[in-house]
């Protein structure tokens, strides 16, 4: 079951957020961004890889679907009542919103986020619907955050993050803070949504702020 989500939303400030997913390790951080964007009110646009579809069913046993409307679904029926919006777009939907500078929404984040993604965004190479939307996201200047889940970093990794910071992104591995003492694997999944959430403008509680006691 997925836990009740608390945010704190202007519902006249609703924004159009890309996701998408990638293979690396960290579905978890992705679903749960996807929750709670919607659950706020947000217009979600979701793309996914082939490697994200492996790794969703790998680490959460969710069966992400070929086909779009057959995944809108799905997310509607897992995720339970939200006001937001979901439309859900193939990898190689060149007529997606977010494939051109005249229609990129407020902002995407990339999570998780391979390093195989990362290089193709900071390369500039724009061969399917994920790589394509960032590059707009990067020559609009909107918000694009990439959540990039491996370890070790190589030389290659940081260049490629230097690059795309200096572009103008936002680096965000997910690392959890552990000052809010979590008790769960969810507090620490919550610690590193909520952050992104904080760089999208989105009001949120998913845990204690510093100083705040």
């Amino acid at each position: 079951m997925i836990e009740s989500v608390e945010l704190n939303l202007d519902r006249s400030l609703v924004k159009t957020i890309t996701l998408a997913l990638t293979g690396a390790s960290g579905m978890p951080y992705g679903m749960r961004l996807l929750e709670c964007l919607l659950k706020s009110g947000q217009q979600v646009h979701l793309v996914y890889s082939q490697a994200a579809q492996i790794v969703a069913h790998q680490e959460m046993d969710i069966a992400l679907s070929g086909r779009a409307q057959d995944a809108e679904r799905m997310l509607a029926e897992r995720l339970g009542e939200f006001s937001g919006k979901l439309r859900v777009y193939g990898r190689d939907d060149w007529y997606a919103p977010m494939a051109s500078g005249s229609n990129p929404g407020d902002a995407m984040v990339i999570c998780p986020c391979t390093m195989g993604t990362l290089a193709k965004v900071a390369s500039g190479i724009s061969d399917d619907l994920i790589a394509r939307a960032a590059d707009v996201m990067i020559k609009e200047k909107r918000t694009l955050i990439l959540v990039p889940r491996e370890m070790p970093f190589s030389a290659i990794h940081l260049e490629n993050m230097l690059k795309l910071a200096q572009a103008g992104a936002v680096i965000m591995p997910p690392n959890p803070g552990f000052y809010f003492a979590p008790s769960s694997v969810q507090d620490m999944v919550d610690f590193v949504v909520s952050r992104i959430l904080d760089h999208l403008g989105i009001e949120n509680s998913l845990l204690p702020r510093w100083g705040s006691a």
